[in-house]
């Protein structure tokens, strides 16, 4: 179960929520940040955080995806941007909204930075998403994941 909370206290949030509470139990997917590369490598939009963020938006769709998730059931996103100006935050942020990604609305942090990790990077999204239980995996059956790299035991 997912719930969402706003609290009266404070001041509405536009598009997000202030705190999002997942029941214990409910499995949990934590994504590595989205960037704005083809499959290939090759940076999309180079210089344009709009087209950056819509390659983003679609690099994370696929990333849910493949854990058997989507946008829907992101409860928390950090959407970080170069630049320090609040006009281009907000375009980067009205491709969030655009995307359904905050219909939740999910929790979420807006941030402009100095920079990003490859060359030309203005835009990338990390997220937190439930993965919802489908019915053939609430009997019993479950389907491999896409390319997994071990389980990791923490003590």
């Amino acid at each position: 179960m997912i719930r969402r909370v706003t609290s009266p206290a404070l001041c509405p949030p536009p598009t997000y929520s202030h705190a999002t509470v997942v029941e214990a139990g409910t499995k949990l997917a934590f994504l590595a940040g989205s960037v704005p590369l083809d499959a290939t490598g090759r940076l999309i939009g180079d210089g344009d955080p709009i087209r950056q963020a819509e390659q983003v938006i679609a690099n994370l769709t696929e990333q849910l995806r493949a854990v058997g998730s989507d946008l829907t059931h992101v409860v928390t996103t950090d959407v970080y941007v170069v630049s320090s100006e609040p006009a281009v935050l907000a375009a980067v942020w009205g491709v969030v909204v655009r995307s359904g990604l905050s219909t939740g609305p999910h929790s979420s942090t807006l941030l402009g930075v100095a920079c990003l990790g490859y060359q030309g990077q203005l835009v990338e999204i990390t997220a937190t998403a439930v993965v919802p239980e489908t019915d053939a995996k609430a009997e019993g059956e479950t389907e491999a994941p896409a390319q997994e790299q071990g389980e990791d035991q923490v003590e």
